[in-house]
């Protein structure tokens, strides 16, 4: 029986790889730089399936050089770029991996807020830098203990975080569209936007990338923050307003920014936060870790094994497509 063609726009983990090589034709890119739609048109005209990473659009352009696909898988939580209303209209089911990185992301937005907090990456520069002498001033943090823990995106991922802030004995609010039902059992208090970014000592930004969450971290936003306030910001790059978070640390607004994800991404070196000495960025690791990534791609390969031959995929986003 001939195999089914599958598109993979950049690097795959080898255990992914070798499960979709079983049962798929695959027509992998492997330069280092991401591919354009012209790169990838002369496969993706017979492609079956195509498994995406998130550096590729996935629009009306690109659907319609695919008139034969089937499936897209993605490994990854986060889905902005793929435009899902054209996958649905063209009954494409869209698998992303919820789930499986929850506990990797929220230690690392929580290992931010600690590391920012006691300023453990700058202890080490300055040891290296040979500063650690009899009698030197140390690099001074603050203390988490009794601190108000603000999360903005009280979803799986946020009450990760929460579970982690309640261990370093800080009291937790948050704010979602809507209250939790299980707020009780988070131990974690709803409270509106405005109120959190006055009240929060250190605010951790959870939120998905949407058109009403894109820039909501603005100028106005940081002039609420109060002076001491720490930014944590592990969802999207874009949910925050770069130079306004700029403007706020350079003035002392507020005391000091943790970053995962960045806009624009990756951050050119030249770029003005680099110059401040109050922030910490990071090249967007929060599943990157050898155990999450590869559960990812597992189950991204698994959504586009099953969705090539019709069937229903474990984790689908636009569901009423779902194969049955």
């Amino acid at each position: 029986m001939e195999k089914y063609k599958v598109v993979i726009t950049g690097r795959v983990l080898p255990a992914a790889l070798a499960a979709l090589e079983t049962q798929c034709q695959v027509y992998r890119w492997e330069q280092p730089t991401a591919p354009t739609l012209a790169d990838l048109s002369g496969w993706l005209k017979d492609a079956d399936g195509l498994f995406v990473s998130t550096n590729i659009a996935v629009n009306e352009q690109l659907l319609a050089a695919a008139p034969r696909l089937k499936v897209i898988a993605q490994p990854a939580v986060g889905y902005d770029n793929i435009d899902i209303a054209a996958c649905t209209s063209r009954k494409i089911p869209f698998g992303n991996t919820p789930g499986v990185l929850v506990e990797t992301t929220a230690d690392l937005a929580f290992g931010l807020l600690l590391t920012a907090a006691r300023r453990i990456h700058e202890g080490w520069d300055w040891v290296r830098a040979g500063k650690w002498q009899p009698g030197a001033q140390l690099p001074y943090g603050v203390d988490l203990y009794g601190k108000t823990l603000g999360i903005v995106g009280m979803g799986a991922i946020g009450s990760a975080v929460a579970r982690r802030g309640q261990a370093s004995g800080m009291k937790v609010i948050y704010n979602n569209r809507t209250p939790r039902a299980d707020q009780a059992d988070l131990k974690a208090e709803y409270c509106t936007f405005d109120q959190l970014l006055s009240e929060a000592d250190f605010i951790v930004v959870l939120t998905p990338l949407t058109p009403e969450s894109r820039g909501m971290f603005g100028a106005n936003e940081f002039a609420k923050m109060k002076p001491t306030a720490y930014f944590i910001n592990a969802a999207r790059g874009a949910v925050v307003d770069t130079q306004a978070l700029y403007n706020a640390l350079q003035a002392k607004q507020i005391a000091y920014a943790a970053l995962d994800v960045t806009d624009p991404e990756p951050l050119p070196a030249d770029h003005p936060l680099l110059q401040l000495p109050n922030i910490l960025i990071v090249p967007h690791i929060g599943s990157a870790t050898t155990e999450t990534r590869n559960r990812m791609a597992l189950l991204a390969a698994e959504n586009l094994l099953l969705g090539v031959e019709g069937k229903p995929l474990v984790t689908c986003v636009n569901t009423e497509v779902n194969y049955r």
